[in-house]
């Protein structure tokens, strides 16, 4: 295998993606002087300019952006690959990440299950956003509802995004049958998560055009919402699968089988190469959920 100069290689990665020598010399805590030799080892090697040196610093050529791409994503990988050993060889301990919704009705209650199958794997348990990606984070473990395309991240889906109206009890009880989208449209308090994007967008499939912006109130997350849901402030549109345990238990009811976001799911995901105490809770989790047990 034939590979060029692997620490002139760690300094162009630096240098690439801080668009500036100096720069990379600081992060690297080496001087300029070095740091543009091992650069000019560099394209020596590939026998092509990598960087054009501009009065304001540089920047990459085309090859150069090219290299940088390949060199970004192998380095990544290493670094995940490394942290995941040194962290197997220290203890058997995972960080969890979870996204609140998920956290507090499946993963914080189903935990000591894991913890009496497992009494050896320590488990740290950490508020995830949606938008977090395992290969930007220090997450063995990663639950939530965005996507991951990166080829060392593995994903198994655990419930269904697709939402449908739900309303407590007590709510109907006061206010009368709301089974029918122009019913909820007329007669509801429409209850919102984070925007009033989602009931736009059941109201549109149903066929109904409000007048208007959409009255309500607006959470800032679903943890909120459906609390608020559950006391009967009103009808939110909710994941179904995600919250079967209040509907199985009558807090709420569903009104009507038209959804949205039925394409959409939440999941679970862990990174290649997979720590065996990582794969035996993510297995754990999976059975668990879908009513199997404990792996």
């Amino acid at each position: 295998m034939q590979l060029p100069p692997l620490n002139a290689i760690r300094v162009f990665e630096a240098a690439a993606r801080l668009g500036s020598f100096s720069a990379a010399g600081d992060e690297l805590a080496v001087s300029h002087a070095a740091i543009s030799r091992h650069i000019r080892q560099l394209e020596t090697w590939f026998g092509r300019p990598l960087f054009v040196r501009e009065a304001r610093g540089v920047s990459l050529t085309k090859a150069g952006r090219d290299l940088a791409s390949s060199v970004s994503d192998g380095l990544g990988k290493i670094a995940a690959a490394s942290a995941a050993l040194r962290r197997d060889d220290r203890q058997r301990s995972i960080a969890v990440g979870c996204i609140p919704s998920i956290a507090s009705r499946w993963l914080v209650p189903m935990l000591p299950g894991f913890s009496a199958a497992h009494p050896e794997i320590s488990v740290q348990v950490l508020y995830a956003q949606a938008e977090d990606r395992m290969r930007e984070s220090d997450y063995d473990v990663l639950i939530t509802i965005s996507e991951d395309e990166a080829g060392d991240v593995e994903r198994r889906r655990i419930f269904s995004r697709a939402c449908k109206p739900v309303a407590s009890p007590h709510y109907l009880a006061r206010v009368g049958k709301l089974s029918s989208p122009q019913a909820i449209l007329q007669g509801a308090d429409l209850l919102h998560d984070e925007t009033r994007r989602d009931w736009a967008d059941w109201f549109a499939a149903a066929g109904l055009k409000p007048k208007g912006e959409l009255r309500g109130t607006v959470f800032q997350d679903f943890n909120l919402l459906s609390t608020a849901v559950i006391a009967g402030h009103g009808v939110a549109l909710c994941p179904v699968d995600m919250m079967r345990n209040e509907i199985a238990r009558g807090d709420l009811v569903v009104l009507n089988d038209r959804t949205i976001l039925d394409n959409r799911s939440y999941a679970i995901f862990t990174r290649k190469p997979l720590r065996r105490a990582a794969r035996q809770f993510r297995d754990w989790f999976v059975a668990a959920i879908r009513g199997v047990g404990a792996a």
